[in-house]
């Protein structure tokens, strides 16, 4: 069945969810192992409100959004991005040689996502409508978000591109475990970097920017990566990068930043990094 055939919305879809302590319990879960993504899918839907829902919809009737549907009944995202021989024979200052060589460095698959969000809510209990495609297209392009906005994957650079990200998408989830994130990081270095102003800066570059849940990724896929940029509007996140010189001046390598308190106490009593 094409997903233009299903209903815009399912009747058993929570239109609502926000419930803050379930959101707490599952974050305090995320703190103890920042690797374990499922945590992050139980903060979203907790507290993922109304608006994020209304976007959805007022996209997938439009027909930029119609003919993407019926391109990714064909091929998924995570299936194209994931096909490396696909973007062979681009430059390599494209989107997806610059992508290609990210997920290599950090990895990583796209479909590797898709399976952890499975693992959280199988397929079979997901409601069966168009708005479902839109959150999907929301998680299969994460890691082309951090490629194109320069955010790396260390705990910092993911809580400021979910900054960023709230302001394209106006999920209270994300908002909530950017900050969350940035005060967990400053509990466990100490750290003199402004974190708070790395995530208002990740802010105010996703509400400038076009929102890049919508673009047309096979397009963007090929194209000269600084000119994917401009014209999607998307700013140099300056105050993210004054924060990991910061944090490396201390003794915090960014990859070894995590949020678990007890891992990376060592870092203080005996000199090491973070674990």
């Amino acid at each position: 069945m094409s997903t233009l055939d299903l209903p815009l919305v399912a009747n058993d879809r929570d239109r609502s969810g926000f419930r803050p302590l379930k959101a707490l319990h599952h974050f305090r879960n995320l703190i103890a192992n920042k690797e374990d993504t499922k945590e992050v899918f139980f903060i979203i839907d907790a507290l993922k409100g109304k608006a994020v829902q209304k976007q959805a919809e007022a996209f997938v009737q439009s027909k930029t959004a119609r003919r993407f549907i019926q391109n990714e009944d064909n091929l998924a995202i995570a299936d194209m991005l994931d096909d490396h021989d696909r973007w062979a024979d681009c430059g390599p200052n494209t989107v997806a040689q610059h992508y290609i060589r990210f997920m290599k460095r950090e990895q990583l698959t796209a479909n590797g996502l898709v399976d952890e969000s499975y693992d959280w809510r199988p397929r079979d209990e997901r409601p069966a409508d168009q708005v479902e495609w839109y959150f999907n297209r929301l998680r299969d392009t994460h890691d082309l978000f951090h490629v194109l906005t320069t955010y790396g994957r260390d705990a910092l650079g993911e809580a400021a591109l979910l900054g960023f990200s709230y302001e394209q998408n106006h999920n209270l989830g994300v908002k909530f475990i950017a900050y969350a994130a940035a005060r967990q990081i400053k509990k466990v270095t100490g750290t003199s970097a402004p974190l708070y102003a790395a995530i208002k800066e990740g802010r105010a570059l996703g509400k400038a920017a076009d929102k890049l849940a919508h673009m047309d990724v096979d397009a963007v896929m090929r194209d000269d990566i600084e000119a994917v940029r401009a014209r999607l509007k998307i700013g140099e996140p300056v105050v993210y990068r004054e924060c990991l010189r910061i944090l490396d001046s201390e003794g915090h390598s960014a990859n070894d930043v995590n949020l678990s308190q007890s891992e990376a106490q060592p870092c203080c009593d005996g000199g090491a990094q973070a674990a």
